[in-house]
Parts: C-alpha cells; structure tokens; sequence
C-alpha cells in the first residue's frame, strides 16, 4: 500500500497530467479558455476572482519554496529555521484565508445566481469540489497543526519525498510517519494535478505573455465619406428575380 499511494500514484498522475494536456489542446483547443461567466454576473466575480487568484498564487508560491528548496539552502543564505517557520507559518495562513474567502465567494455565486448556476459544468462542479478539498485539508495542516498546535517539521520527510520524485528516487517510508492531514493534502495535490487537464484550469498556461513585446495596433482616422457597405448576396439575388 505504501509503494502504491507514494509512488505508483504520483507518478499516475503526473502522466496523466502531461498526456491529458497534450490530448486537450489537439482536440480542444476552442475549449481552452477561462469559460467566463462575468456577463451573467459581475458583483460577486469583481470581489471573489481578485481574492481567489492573489492568494492562489501565495499559496503555490509558499509550496514552492517550502517543497522544492531543502533546509539547507535557507540556512545557508542566511534565513534560520525559526525565521523560515514563522514566515511560511503566518504567510501561508494569511494567503491561505484570502484563497478561502476568494473560493467562497465564487462557489456561492454559482449556487445563489441562477444564470451561472445553469452555465456550471460537471467538470466545474468536480473542480470546485477538488479545490475545497485542497483548500480544508491545506488550512488545516497550516492552521490546527503548525500554528495552534505542536507543529511539524514537513520539509524533512514530506519535502524530501517529494523532490525525490523528480529525481526518480522517491522515498515512501518518509511519508509513513507523517500525519494524517499532510498525507491527505498531498494524495489530494497529485489528484488534483490529475483532474487539471480536464478543466478550466488550463487557461493559466494561457497567459497573455506575448501582449509584452508584440507591435502596437495602429489606429488611422478615415477621412471623407464612409463607404457604403456591399449588398448582401441574398438581397443580389432576390433583386434579380423581381426583375
């Protein structure tokens, strides 16, 4: 069981993390898009997204830094254990909060408004369900665990397991001993990872990045008279058969 949860699975889902992307954009590109609905609703998005997205980047920022940077690398630019905890400690529970207000808000929106909720999907409805998953399980170990509780030292085992990972080496005894609500998010992370293909979410490896660098629009003023425009064919045709 150990082999199958912190190894098999992982890298299941990161197959199918990188095969459904590739299936998605051939044969969905139209598809690829954020599927808006802020023309059937406006007040609860203009409050709800901005919050949603800040703390969601936070978030990814603070597993980030804490998954993929070992302990030693902090300590060796300077930043002791106790400053590192404090600040992924409080960082992540006020990103976290933002994230959690943000996801509310737009899970309510598309409970309480008819129009959205009749433009919600299946696939939306599994994707919220997977984010508030995410998000409880996340708060929890943040929260409950680090900052009322004894805490835990996750970047000895957990973030070691994961960057093994990567490396092809992962080490599923260190995932043994840790607790129950970190083993939860993580099973949760590579799930989520999972279902993203299949989701809105692939809007994110959308950015419009090249709006940067690309030429400016140029916009001239057309003088004189406005052309009239050409008939339509129908009304050539009709037209025609009078005569």
């Amino acid at each position: 069981m150990t082999t199958l949860l912190w190894i098999v699975l992982p890298y299941l889902c990161l197959t199918v993390f990188v095969i459904g992307h590739v299936w998605r954009w051939r044969h969905d590109q139209f598809g690829w898009t954020t599927h808006t609905s802020q023309v059937l609703e406006n007040r609860l998005l203009r409050l709800g997204s901005p919050l949603f997205h800040l703390g969601a980047l936070g978030v990814v920022g603070g597993h980030a830094v804490g998954l993929l940077v070992p302990a030693a690398v902090t300590e060796a630019v300077g930043i002791s254990e106790h400053v590192y905890h404090v600040t992924a400690v409080w960082g992540g529970t006020l990103t976290g909060t933002m994230l959690v207000a943000g996801l509310t808000l737009l899970i309510a929106r598309r409970i309480v408004n008819r129009r959205v909720r009749r433009a919600t999907t299946t696939m939306d409805k599994v994707l919220y369900t997977a984010l508030a998953a995410m998000v409880v399980l996340g708060m929890t170990a943040t929260v409950a665990t680090n900052l009322l509780g004894g805490g835990y030292d996750y970047r000895e085992t957990i973030a070691v397991w994961f960057r093994g990972i990567f490396w092809l080496h992962p080490q599923s005894e260190l995932m043994s001993d840790a607790p129950l609500v970190y083993q939860l998010h993580a099973l949760g992370g590579f799930v989520f990872l999972a279902l993203w293909p299949f989701t809105r979410l692939v809007h994110v490896w959308s950015a419009p990045i090249a709006y940067v660098w690309r030429p400016y629009v140029v916009y001239r003023q057309r003088r004189g008279p406005v052309p009239t425009a050409p008939p339509a064919p129908a009304a050539v045709r009709q037209a025609q058969l009078r005569r």
